[in-house]
């Protein structure tokens, strides 16, 4: 019994061990009086411990030091690349102090050659719009990309392979050190998304662009905004006011509610535009749709508006399928939306309509999917409206939690391309384990290894290779009042989606993930983020773990 618990304390001594050399190198000085005193300093990463994992890395042993001379040079006549050495310049000037000034590549001739960040659009075309290499002399950073989007993700790269206080909202003393090496990377699904649902509880304008701000760091390109449910409707329509001055006037729970204007919608679309996020606006129906109900007596069948619902059960609601003046409200929606909304879909929802039978369910969609396409967009919608046989252009999202689904499957085959969100892996409203206070369980428990071990592009049988778009992470609110309760559901489990939308199928490896995911800990307490500390990492010194 001895020797086991001896064991024991070794092994745990050893991953303790591992863990202080992930983020640390304590180092001995003497004191004049003879006293030995410790002191801790930033340990420096290997270039490849990032998340998501990079395609290709090689590590060399130089170093590059950001100082107070250091220079951001953007791409010459490229306004959008300037935009990202701004970024860039501005986290860094917080937490650095430095000038960090932003000019143009073509300044860079003639000035010294170890002062520069270089953001140049001069990549080969093997990257994608998307892709980017870095490269980390001890001369400098240079960053390359086809488009300043692929900066941008260099960029992120970049921030986490600087000490976490880079991240920190105060001035800090540094070294500012990056490891040196090389980095070429792309991404394996074009869609990498996270849905946020302001309608089960409403969310201002701050925190969503909070929240674009943190999943864009992990190279989350896709935000789909719930918009529209039972307890509320959240987008100002012109023509129609009552939707937001009643529909928008409660929530889960009978709160306050909200809404957005149209003018703070396009104030969201622009910010995440800004950093490269999309965003995806979600209307649903013929379900989950009590809080435009009960705006409008004329969208029910009885000309009756039912009480507006500040509950959790769904299923219960359904616009009135066979009056004209559903189609002329939704066509109003709708093409508003897609005014307004400059990335390529809208999505119908679709899901949970089990108070429309499946002949109005069909004529609903045959109704709305053109009102979509006439606005020149793609629609979008919950794996549900496979059943009605949707254009190959509708892309499905799947949500269910089982490995199979017919309709789903006969769409990829006819073309349709898949996002994944399956409810037990990808659902970042499920609570961890059964202490977890926030969320729910219907699907499953999902700790960070259950996020993290499934594959995207194999997991839907019939759904598999190209017919799979993507990955989405959906944040539903039905128990979340605010920022610190969105945060603390979605890290760590956010970064163990955007691993499997971003890093090629060769790189999943649990074991590199959690060390790597580890190592993301003082960076989001830096950030002074709520996140859950799981057990399953080795977090790194310096981090503090947030409540729910």
């Amino acid at each position: 019994m001895q020797h086991r618990f001896v064991r024991a304390g070794l092994r745990r001594f050893a991953v303790l061990a591992a863990g202080l050399a992930l983020a640390s190198t304590a180092t001995v000085a003497w004191s004049a009086s003879g006293q030995a005193t410790t002191t801790t300093l930033p340990q420096i990463p290997n270039i490849g411990d990032v998340v998501p994992a990079p395609a290709s890395v090689t590590a060399t042993n130089v170093r590059y030091n950001v100082t107070d001379n250091t220079v951001v040079y953007a791409q010459t006549g490229s306004a959008a690349a300037s935009s990202v050495g701004r970024q860039l310049a501005t986290e860094l000037r917080t937490s650095t102090g430095f000038p960090l000034p932003v000019i143009s590549s073509a300044a860079r001739r003639g000035r010294r050659a170890d002062t520069g960040i270089a953001l140049l659009l001069s990549g080969p075309s093997g990257l994608g719009q998307e892709g980017y290499q870095l490269s980390v002399t001890a001369g400098g950073v240079t960053i390359k990309a086809n488009q300043a989007e692929g900066l941008f993700d260099g960029v992120q790269t970049l921030r986490q392979l600087l000490p976490a206080a880079a991240d920190g909202s105060t001035r800090q003393a540094g070294p500012w050190t990056v490891p040196g090496g090389s980095i070429s990377d792309a991404p394996r699904f074009s869609y990498r998304g996270s849905m946020l649902d302001v309608s089960r509880h409403f969310f201002p304008v701050s925190v969503v662009e909070r929240y674009i701000d943190e999943i864009s760091l992990y190279k989350i390109n896709y935000l789909h905004l719930h918009l529209s449910d039972d307890q509320g409707w959240r987008i100002a329509i012109n023509g129609w006011p009552q939707l937001t001055a009643i529909g928008g006037s409660t929530e889960v729970g009978g709160g306050a509610g909200g809404f957005y204007t149209q003018a703070q919608y396009k104030q969201i679309v622009a910010y995440a535009q800004a950093h490269y996020v999309t965003i995806v606006p979600e209307i649903d129906g013929p379900g989950h749709s009590n809080a435009a109900l009960a705006s409008y007596a004329d969208l029910n069948c009885n000309d009756v508006a039912p009480p507006l619902y500040t509950g959790t059960d769904v299923g219960f609601s359904s616009f009135c399928v066979s009056k004209p003046i559903t189609y002329t409200f939704l066509n109003d929606v709708i093409g508003q939306l897609a005014a307004m909304t400059p990335g390529p879909y809208i999505n119908i929802g679709g899901d949970e309509a089990q108070s429309t039978s499946a002949a109005d369910y069909q004529t609903f969609e045959d109704q709305v999917l053109p009102i979509v396409a006439k606005y020149g967009k793609k629609p979008m919608g919950w794996h549900d409206i496979t059943a009605v046989d949707p254009p190959t252009s509708a892309v499905p999202e799947f949500w269910g939690t089982t490995t199979t689904d017919p309709n789903t499957a006969a769409a990829a085959a006819r073309g349709n391309k898949v996002v994944m969100a399956p409810a037990n892996k990808a659902y970042l409203d499920q609570k961890y384990t059964p202490s977890t206070k926030l969320g729910q369980n219907w699907a499953a428990y999902i700790e960070v290894k259950d996020a993290y071990d499934w594959d995207p592009g194999n997991y839907l049988q019939g759904v598999t290779g190209s017919s799979v778009l993507g990955v989405e992470a959906p944040v539903w609110s039905e128990t979340l009042l605010n920022m610190a309760d969105i945060e603390y559901m979605a890290f760590p489990r956010l970064p163990a989606i955007a691993e499997l939308g971003w890093s090629p199928e060769s790189t999943h490896n649990w074991n590199s993930f959690k060390t790597r995911l580890g190592a993301q800990g003082p960076r989001w307490t830096a950030m002074g983020m709520n996140f859950y500390a799981s057990p399953q990492v080795p977090w790194a010194p310096g981090t503090k773990g947030g409540t729910d």
